[in-house]
Order: C-alpha cells, then structure tokens, then sequence
C-alpha cells in the first residue's frame, strides 16, 4: 500500500474531529460559554498530532518523503510525538532533537515509540546550536531525510486551516464570538484564525501568551519584545514564523504561572479535566476575555495536551514548591463576574 493511503488507515485516520467540550463551572461563573477543543483527545495526545500529518502528508504528495524515509524534527516534545507515531505506522524512521528542559515523560513516550532521540542543551535561536538548527542539519547530512521544520513549514497552518477551523464554526453551529489560542508554531492559531475571519468575520481572534514570549508586545505595540520566563512548555516565541505571518489577530492578553497553575488545579479539581499548561493558559485567557464580554458570549480555545506529559512538573508538589506557584483556588468572584 503507497505511503498516501496509509494515512487513511490506522491511527491516522483517527486525527481530528476532536470534541468541542463545555467547561461547566467556568461558563456558569463567567455568564459566558467557554468552549475547550478537546485536542488532547487525538492518537497522540495533542494538537500537534495534526501538524505533524498535514506535514507528512504534503511531504508524500510532494515526492520528498518515500518508502524507508527519514522524518528530522527539532520540536519541545508534542509535535516530535505525533511524527513518531505517524512515522511508526508507515515503517519510517524519525529522528527527534529535542532540548533538555523538556519534561522527562515527553522523552519517554518519545523512546517508547522508537524514535531516534537526540536530547541537546537549550540554546537561544540566535545560535546555531539551537534544537531546530541542529534537526535542520541532520536532515540534510541524512539520506533519504526530510527536515519537517514545524515553525516555517505553513504544511502545519493549512491543515488547521482544512479541519481545526471548519470543525470549529461547525460545532459551534456557525456562530463563535471569541476564538483564544496560545502560540507554539503559531500553526494552530494562524490556521483557525484565516478560516474562521473568512466565514464568520464578526469572531474576534486573540492571541494568549506567557511571560517570556515576544508576541504580546508585538501585538500591542508592534515590537517583538520579551520580558520574564514561564514554566510552559512549547508555546511562547520570539518571532514571527511563517505560520504566523500576517494572521489576522485582534487583540492579545498576557498570562502568568501562577494564574495558570491555578488554572490547572481548578480543572483538576472542579472540571474533571486534566491537561497541561498551555491548555490551562489558554482557558484563563478564555475567562479573561469572558470579564468583558457580553453575557453569553461563545469562547472558543483549545485544550492542547492532556497531564500525562506533566506529572513530574506542574502536578509535583515539591516542583511547584520549589518554584514558588502553589495553586490558589478559582471562584466565581474571581473570574469578574457573579453568577446570574
């Protein structure tokens, strides 16, 4: 069977149409409807699953990547999985460069699906030495290899843009008010953000980032400008990538740790809902928007990845400790609005 029609089988086949998933006592005590799109439910755990198949698949119709190929990523642990697992499945092998400040469980699932892991020093991109910049070099000092280059390949952007959105406005039955996504690629929210201002030009598209990350002030101000550090992993950049580049973005709102470390307990303990911290950074920037918003307003965000990548980190007391963010508990004051 050509590579092409093993992606319509098996797990591939099974990557999006993701469930739209009502936060309840977030939408109740905001008096708006805040919606998660349940990305941490795809074959591989995340919504990276799906740029790593638009990439691979457009690889395969393009005549780059073949029987026996090789897939090189630089990538913080989620799109690296979701390209191991696609790579499993179609018998190619995968190398992933990733940094050590990535979460140990990442690097586990990563070796338990075959993948040949090359863990490296967490370097500025100025440097060469950067994990993208080295997979980019194993790539062309490989035979038979592609590098799938996440941030500049708009592979990524455009199977959002082909299914995230779409299946979005649909759940939402044609009317969304905000759209909220953090930025790792900037794939997820470039992708959702065209399609949705195409079909449905009254939705709002705002960009939720962590401190470190340069996109805030970009958005506000029109310079890339960095200030602080964050415990999030993956998402948070200093540049526009090309899957980012001239997105339609109409506002952006910065979130701290400990706003999302209590996010991340909240969910936990009153949402049954266990996932990680760019998905928590994003719901607080869906409440966020909820404090001015209209009542009944629809907020739409994704729920990136589940806990399973974390459990050392944010759901470890001793790390939390050790980093001066104990959770604080989430109310229906706190979120600035009183429940109607």
């Amino acid at each position: 069977m050509e590579l092409s029609e093993q992606l319509k089988t098996g797990m591939c086949a099974q990557i999006g149409n993701t469930p739209l998933i009502k936060i309840p006592k977030l939408s109740e005590w905001s008096s708006c409807e805040v919606l998660g799109k349940a990305e941490f439910l795809n074959p591989g755990g995340s919504v990276k699953d799906r740029a790593a198949l638009g990439i691979i698949q457009e690889a395969i119709a393009s005549g780059a990547l073949g029987p026996g190929g090789v897939v090189v990523e630089g990538s913080a642990g989620n799109t690296g999985i979701g390209l191991a697992h696609i790579c499993s499945q179609l018998s190619l092998c995968c190398i992933v460069v990733i940094p050590e400040t990535q979460s140990p469980e990442k690097m586990r699932i990563l070796k338990a699906l075959g993948t040949d892991l090359r863990v490296v020093p967490a370097q500025p991109y100025s440097s060469e030495e950067h994990f993208t910049k080295i997979a980019r070099r194993i790539a062309e000092e490989t035979p038979g290899a592609i590098w799938a280059n996440q941030f500049e390949n708009t592979a990524n952007q455009q199977f959002h843009y082909r299914t995230t959105g779409p299946e979005i406005l649909d759940q939402c039955r044609g009317e969304i008010d905000y759209f909220v996504s953090a930025v790792g690629t900037g794939g997820t929210l470039g992708g959702v953000a065209r399609y949705l201002k195409e079909h449905s030009p009254s939705t709002r598209v705002i960009l939720a980032d962590p401190p470190g990350s340069a996109l805030f002030n970009f958005i506000k101000n029109g310079e890339l400008k960095a200030e602080g550090s964050s415990i999030t992993e993956g998402i948070g950049i200093g540049r526009i990538t090309a899957n980012l580049k001239d997105v339609p973005i109409d506002d952006a709102i910065q979130i701290s740790d400990d706003r999302t470390i209590s996010m991340l307990h909240h969910l936990s303990q009153k949402e049954g809902l266990l996932l990680g911290s760019s998905a928590a950074l994003n719901l607080c920037a869906a409440v966020e928007i909820a404090q001015s918003a209209r009542k009944g307003s629809r907020i739409v965000t994704i729920l990136c990845d589940g806990a399973d990548r974390y459990y050392s980190r944010l759901y470890n007391e001793q790390w939390r400790s050790e980093k001066d963010l104990e959770p604080k508990e989430l109310t229906p004051q706190s979120t600035g609005k009183e429940v109607q």
